[in-house]
């Protein structure tokens, strides 16, 4: 497997079935929480024609992440890794339907977006150590395990050029309200592939 010549032997860590099932999962979800990224930005600023607000808003998604990450990590270390990723999804599944709803129904403020915006700093504070360190468990074969992470940094940097463009094409067409509910529907690619990959009992 790890020496398969030529192009395939760039896509080798697609063997092992719980990573594939994540690799697709992965790529889907991320271009959706991309695009609310950018969604979300524009929405601030259309509604406070304020930069400070704007980096408000970014400060308030980033200073959990700061402040809880590390223990976060020693959380994933020391608990089920498979279960905190399915729990992280759904919950920014309804981070996501929620600002969705705020903002096809009118009422949205940028208070409401300060506090959401806090909500996926933690949620991402859990999500982002246990799906790091998640590769570990989901590719048998640790020869491939540099592979893994290599695809995993592609389909992050590609859902973040991929995510912004389509949602400035959307915003234009629907709104941001559209950008938010893509989001929230692309959560289910990653939590249906979780649910169907076969993790071994670990002590």
């Amino acid at each position: 497997m790890a020496g398969q010549p030529g192009f395939m032997s760039l896509l080798r860590s697609l063997n092992h079935r719980n990573y594939r099932f994540f690799f697709t999962g992965q790529s889907v979800s991320l271009i959706g929480t991309w695009m609310q990224q950018a969604a979300m930005s524009w929405l601030v600023y259309r509604l406070t024609n304020s930069t400070m607000l704007l980096g408000i808003v970014g400060f308030a998604s980033q200073i959990p992440i700061f402040l809880f990450a590390s223990l976060a990590g020693v959380y994933a270390d020391r608990h089920n890794r498979h279960r905190i990723l399915v729990a992280t999804q759904v919950f920014a599944l309804l981070q996501a339907c929620l600002m969705a709803l705020l903002t096809f129904s009118g009422i949205v403020h940028v208070w409401h977006i300060i506090v959401l915006s806090v909500m996926l700093g933690l949620i991402n504070a859990f999500d982002m150590p246990a799906r790091q360190s998640f590769i570990i468990d989901i590719v048998e074969d640790k020869r491939d395990l540099g592979n893994a992470i290599a695809l995993n940094s592609f389909i992050f940097n590609g859902a973040r050029l991929i995510g912004p463009s389509i949602a400035g094409v959307l915003i234009g067409l629907a709104g941001e309200g559209a950008c938010f509910l893509i989001n929230s529907i692309s959560f289910a690619a990653i939590i249906l592939a979780l649910m169907a990959m076969r993790i071994p009992p670990k002590a």
